[in-house]
């Protein structure tokens, strides 16, 4: 029974060491980083009514899926867009390559309109289906539109009507292209001709996939943060989580000797596990989020200092060190459910009402309570009935405890 308790012992603390070594690099440099980490441009969109269009909350929220649209068509990792208020959306596009481009497309109206040579609106983007960018015979870049059944229909009178004629195709006002019909297009189909590349084909496309806003945008704040300061930034978390984690294991170690070198080790598979659970649920870390997973490791050697306080008092009373062990979990737990459940529920409020970053840190702060409570109470528990259980040593003060009084032996 001992020699399975010290292999189980030894066997469990090589492979969180060895875990922790091999995944906490890959694991690290896998979650996504936000806009605070890596860069990119934080705009705010003020939406503008006109005798035409009003601003309410249908048209804002209108106004935010067709901008997530557009920004996930552009390719962008990881944005967020979002509603502030009654007027206003902020988007921010984490390691964005081009932001004025980004930012253009963000705010314009792109409204399409087909009008015949009287200046008579016929045709309007929601007749559209289907906008692609594609090389043309001549190698110019163009835009091919496929129509709906509908619009397929105006199209083919609009054409039908103005053989010899000019018509029309305007965005936001702006003719983009004036051909003449030569003859009537019935296929449901047409072209726009003028874009100078094919990343600009490209972008007009995704215009007009996306439809257009209906209300005025405006941007209101454009504020750039460079790859460099990102960096900066991450530099200096890594920095001062490096610190507060040497001043931790310095701490435990010196105060409760073996106990605490263990929990310092299970710190290294709790800090593995939140990675982890980050990873798989797709989030993004921002300083704010490295803020809650500060806490949280915080709360996480919180709790294994009341157990071993708890140990040590039971040791004084003359009980043998795994009865005290085990009499330290159970009398601690309660003590760090309800710390644990309170900051919980301050990590949902922070997340129901927060915006942005304060999600971010309240996801990092729940996830990291949930895998402190595991790893506390659970892991700390196994790994140290299994290193008493083979019997090493009945000394007191390996685990920063003081060997009981002799009238309390007594």
């Amino acid at each position: 029974m001992r020699y399975d308790n010290m292999t189980k012992f030894f066997v469990l603390i090589i492979a969180i060491i060895g875990a922790f070594a091999f995944f906490i690099k890959p694991l690290s440099n896998s979650i996504k980083q936000g806009l605070d980490l890596q860069g990119g441009t934080h705009v705010v969109l003020q939406a503008i009514e006109t005798p035409d269009a009003k601003v309410d909350d249908d048209a804002l929220n209108r106004s935010v899926k067709i901008i997530e649209r557009r920004v996930n068509e552009l390719g962008l990792t990881e944005p967020v867009i979002q509603r502030q208020g009654k007027d206003r959306i902020i988007v921010e596009l984490p390691g964005v390559k081009d932001p004025e481009k980004a930012i253009a497309m963000l705010g314009r109206t792109a409204m399409l309109e087909f009008k015949d040579m009287s200046g008579k609106t016929v045709m309007t983007g929601k007749d559209l289906k289907d906008a692609k960018a594609q090389a043309a015979q001549s190698g110019q870049a163009v835009v091919t539109l496929d129509f709906s059944d509908e619009g397929g229909k105006k199209f083919a009178t609009l054409t039908s009507q103005n053989i010899g004629k000019q018509i029309a195709i305007l965005l936001d006002g702006e003719v983009l292209t004036s051909p003449v019909v030569q003859e009537a297009i019935t296929g449901g189909h047409a072209q726009i001709s003028g874009s100078r590349n094919m990343e600009e084909a490209e972008h007009l496309a995704i215009l007009l996939r996306s439809g257009s806003l209906p209300v005025k945008i405006e941007v209101m704040e454009n504020r750039t943060v460079g790859p460099t300061l990102g960096q900066d930034s991450k530099d200096k978390s890594i920095k001062a989580f490096g610190i507060g984690i040497a001043g931790i294991f310095i701490f435990m170690i010196l105060f409760y000797r073996v106990s605490g070198l263990i929990a310092d080790i299970i710190l290294l598979l709790y800090v593995l596990l939140v990675l982890a659970a980050m990873k798989g649920l797709n989030a993004t870390l921002t300083l704010p989020g490295i803020a809650g997973i500060i806490l949280s490791v915080g709360m996480a050697v919180d709790a294994n200092v009341l157990i071993f306080e708890r140990f040590k008092e039971e040791v004084k009373t003359g009980k043998t060190l795994r009865s005290a062990m085990d009499a330290g979990f159970s009398r601690a737990f309660v003590t760090i459910l309800d710390s644990n459940v309170t900051t919980l529920m301050a990590a949902v409020v922070l997340f129901y009402l927060g915006v942005g970053p304060i999600k971010g840190f309240a996801v990092t702060l729940a996830i990291g309570v949930l895998i402190s409570m595991f790893t506390a109470v659970t892991v700390t528990r196994f790994t140290m009935r299994s290193l008493l259980g083979s019997n090493i040593t009945t000394n007191p003060a390996w685990f920063g405890a003081k060997a009981p009084d002799k009238e309390v032996a007594k």
